[in-house]
């Protein structure tokens, strides 16, 4: 029997729709779906052989069908697949939706009789789509004029600058728990076990050459008496790790090699150690620091 759709198109526009969907919202990286994952690549073939398989079944219940129809029943099934689609109901009832001509034999009867050089006025109706969209417009101007205008809703510029402060809002909250977002002016000193526990494992790895593994100063500086070359406190020493000491003699700076979060673990653990008065220190360098309480960091917990 006739299908609207050929069998040539259907199958491979439906396999096409599907492959694009997987393509779509399987996240391959640079590499096709079906490629990188062997799963999707059976799932295509087994979905591509159902596709036939079904459309194989279809043609043979048509065959059968069409067998068991009595003579009469197959002339009519003739005519009406000799129709072509502009003579079919469902487009002529679909074509009556969107325009409402009248046929060229029924001219007489709304004609406006106008005549301009032999030229014809008709008095035909607006397209019937033109209507409709025109009534959806009324009913959008009144939606809008009572909720704008009457109810005082937000409009666009007012609902983006609160989704704009809301978002700003958002991030903030977020650098206060995303560690690696700290900088110099926003880290505080950590005073958690657990915290310089990790501080102390960066510091055996990375600083020990130069500073000894009690901080006593070896081609660095003493970090446990509170002389300072650059500066104590948290904000300083965390922006010396970061950024290195002075040019030319100074630490490296640490900013490529170690996160944030790192940086101020180590230099927590350091400045724990301020006090613990190693054997065979290395003399004080630098000025003395003292933190008073309007420099001080309030301490993380």
């Amino acid at each position: 029997m006739k299908k609207l759709i050929p069998v040539y198109v259907r199958v491979p526009v439906i396999f096409a729709l599907v492959f694009a969907a997987l393509e779509y919202f399987i996240d391959s990286g640079d590499r096709p779906a079906f490629i990188k994952y062997p799963l999707v690549s059976l799932f295509l073939a087994v979905f591509l052989f159902i596709q036939i398989a079904i459309e194989i079944v279809i043609m043979a219940i048509d065959r059968v069908t069409y067998n068991l129809l009595t003579d009469e029943q197959k002339a009519k099934l003739a005519e009406v697949e000799e129709l072509g689609i502009a003579d079919s109901a469902w487009f002529k009832k679909l074509k009556g939706y969107f325009v409402k001509t009248r046929p060229v034999a029924e001219e007489g009867e709304i004609t406006l009789h106008h005549n301009y050089d032999g030229i014809q006025e008709l008095d035909n109706v607006l397209p019937p789509w033109w209507v409709k969209l025109f009534y959806l417009t009324i009913i959008f101007g009144l939606v809008y004029l009572v909720r704008f205008h009457i109810m005082g809703d937000k409009n666009q510029k007012q609902e983006f600058e609160q989704e704009m402060a809301d978002a700003k809002l958002a991030v903030e909250e977020y650098k206060k728990t995303a560690k690696d977002l700290i900088d110099e002016k926003t880290v505080t000193l950590l005073t958690d076990p657990a915290d310089l526990a990790k501080g102390k494992e960066v510091f055996t790895a990375n600083c020990i050459p130069c500073h000894r593994a009690d901080a006593g100063g070896a081609i660095g500086p003493n970090l446990t008496d509170q002389y300072w070359l650059l500066g104590g406190g948290i904000k300083n020493v965390f922006h010396t790790i970061t950024n290195g000491g002075r040019d030319g003699k100074g630490m490296v700076a640490w900013k490529g090699t170690l996160k944030p979060s790192e940086i101020q673990a180590v230099a927590s653990y350091v400045l724990s150690l301020q006090g613990t008065n190693p054997k065979d220190a290395k003399e004080p360098q630098g000025d003395l620091w003292k933190e008073d309480a309007a420099t001080a960091a309030t301490p993380a917990k």
